[in-house]
């Protein structure tokens, strides 16, 4: 039986296109001979040296709100290993933009139950002492893509054994079934040529989770 490829998936649970994304990847799971390991990254981390370029509302969210789910994931990690990041995401997403709780601590306490994690993780909410930790992870897969992207990043073994790298694909609704699978192999085939960078148009709509 050959061995599944490894898929490196970094997120932020605040971000909801993120979310959208993930969703997508494991449905190619179920279609494709891949196996999705996650990784945290954080959009606070990315912009605490841009503030000065946002708008007052995002500053305020990357500040003060952005902070907390990326802390609490981090901890999860490091205290019950990097296997517990998958339902503990599922769980966060689902309390944070499914459900509509955002990404406040309430949300965070739910999704720790859901997961059977302990909610002594929330400790970590306003500091914690793995914060090298999520500058690392944050690192690990930022520097694969550049600062001028956010998050997902994805990242895939290539024909040379060289990891590709990418931003995204940020779509809406999330794929299903064959569908994904096409998009799959589609987005592989542009980020496999060397070179290329983006492809993009205007978004028209925001983040449906209606089939999620």
């Amino acid at each position: 039986m050959s061995q599944k490829t490894p898929v490196d998936f970094w997120f932020d649970p605040l971000c909801p296109w993120a979310w959208m994304t993930s969703r997508w990847v494991l449905e190619v799971e179920k279609v494709r001979d891949i196996e999705v390991r996650w990784h945290v990254m954080s959009l606070a981390v990315l912009n605490e040296d841009k503030l000065d370029e946002v708008d007052e509302e995002y500053r305020e969210l990357m500040r003060t709100t952005a902070w907390g789910p990326v802390r609490v994931a981090i901890a999860a990690r490091e205290e019950h290993g990097a296997h517990v990041l998958g339902d503990l995401y599922t769980a966060l997403g689902t309390r944070i933009h499914n459900e509509g709780m955002g990404a406040e601590k309430e949300a965070v306490a739910a999704a720790l139950r859901d997961t059977g994690l302990p909610e002594s993780l929330l400790d970590h909410w306003d500091d914690t002492p793995y914060e090298e930790q999520l500058r690392a992870s944050h690192k690990e897969g930022i520097e694969k893509v550049g600062q001028e992207v956010g998050t997902p990043i994805i990242a895939v073994p290539g024909a040379d054994g060289e990891q590709i790298a990418f931003f995204g694909p940020v779509v809406t609704p999330t794929p299903k079934g064959e569908e994904a699978a096409r998009l799959w192999d589609g987005t592989l085939a542009v980020a496999s040529v060397p070179g290329f960078y983006e492809i993009k148009r205007t978004r028209t709509k925001g983040p449906d989770f209606s089939n999620l």
